[in-house]
């Protein structure tokens, strides 16, 4: 018991020290590739009239962006307020980050979960069914309609549901202004379907791809083999015995989909007008708004971080041989 303990301290002190040298590295890329893109928050603020700005203005309004200091002075000064909980404020809307992202994030992880049990109860299931008959008509079907959802791009397919819906059935909740499910939660989830399911198809191809592989797999082991000789029902041997041994890629899959559609649902908040964080991420860049990307990257980068440790702990859940490791 003694060791077991010191392993996972050891463990969780490893993760823990990975994911602070991951934050700071976000961080750091982050704050260097804004100021390497051309303009700064005065040219997009003022346009084309900032070059009627005499150089005193421009040296006020510097200064007033906090702009002028040499960028190390810049970074550790924001890195500092992030480690006491100030992530700053935008100089566009007067309010703080945390603020702003304290509203837009829960949108953004309502969206994610939604999409990602759309992406399993799509793949796992013809996932199931693909290798329950491989090489036959079943598993070609299942594998040319995921090569299709992969290569469908989520934009495109967003558009054009959105488009026919709102042509064609005169039906586009989203256009009616984004509710949260606290206050309207029947109007939020209509909102919310069309880029759940949008997102979902996408996410199912790799789940349904991992799914049919880890089956596949297990079924050639040894005690499958010894189940089925000792008669075993079909069904019961399904479950049971082939596919929660076969739950370890399958849930690193789904932690690493649900990790990327933190960052990555941009295109589907943009198109259905969700206030969620990837639209937070796509204004401030607009708008030049270093302190607001700069913190909104370093949350999702967070976000990531603590769902892969999460799943890494599922995993050791689902399967107690990976414990130790």
């Amino acid at each position: 018991m003694g060791r077991l303990r010191a392993v996972l301290g050891h463990t969780a002190v490893r993760r823990l020290g990975e994911a602070l040298v991951t934050l700071v590295g976000v961080s750091l890329l982050t704050f260097v590739v804004l100021r390497v893109v051309p303009g700064d928050q005065i040219t997009a603020s003022y346009g084309i009239a900032a070059g009627e700005l005499s150089p005193e203005q421009i040296a006020s309004l510097r200064e007033y962006y906090g702009i002028d200091q040499p960028w190390p002075v810049q970074y550790l000064g924001w890195l500092g307020g992030v480690v006491t909980g100030n992530l700053g404020v935008s100089t566009t809307s007067g309010l703080s980050v945390a603020a702003l992202t304290a509203q837009a994030l829960p949108n953004t992880v309502e969206l994610a979960v939604l999409a990602i049990l759309v992406g399993l109860a799509l793949g796992v299931p013809g996932g199931m069914l693909a290798a329950s008959r491989p090489g036959a008509a079943r598993d070609g079907g299942t594998q040319v309609a995921s090569l299709l959802s992969l290569s469908v791009p989520s934009f495109l397919l967003a558009t054009a549901v959105a488009t026919f819906l709102a042509n064609q059935l005169g039906w586009y909740p989203n256009g009616e202004g984004y509710r949260t499910l606290a206050e309207d939660p029947w109007l939020n989830l209509q909102q919310m379907v069309l880029p759940a399911a949008v997102l979902g198809i996408s996410i199912a191809s790799p789940v349904l791809q991992t799914t049919r592989t880890a089956i596949l797999g297990v079924r050639a082991e040894d005690f499958v083999r010894t189940a089925q000789a000792k008669g075993v029902p079909p069904g019961r041997l399904q479950v049971r015995h082939v596919l929660r041994n076969a739950l370890i890629p399958v849930v690193t899959m789904t932690g690493l989909q649900f990790g990327f559609l933190l960052s990555g649902a941009l295109v589907a908040e943009q198109i259905f007008a969700i206030p969620g964080i990837g639209r937070q991420t796509l204004l401030g860049l607009q708008q030049k708004e270093y302190a607001v990307v700069q913190s909104t990257v370093l949350v999702i980068a967070a976000m990531f971080v603590l769902v892969n440790l999460l799943t890494d702990v599922l995993y050791r859940v689902v399967d107690p041989r990976v414990r130790l490791r």
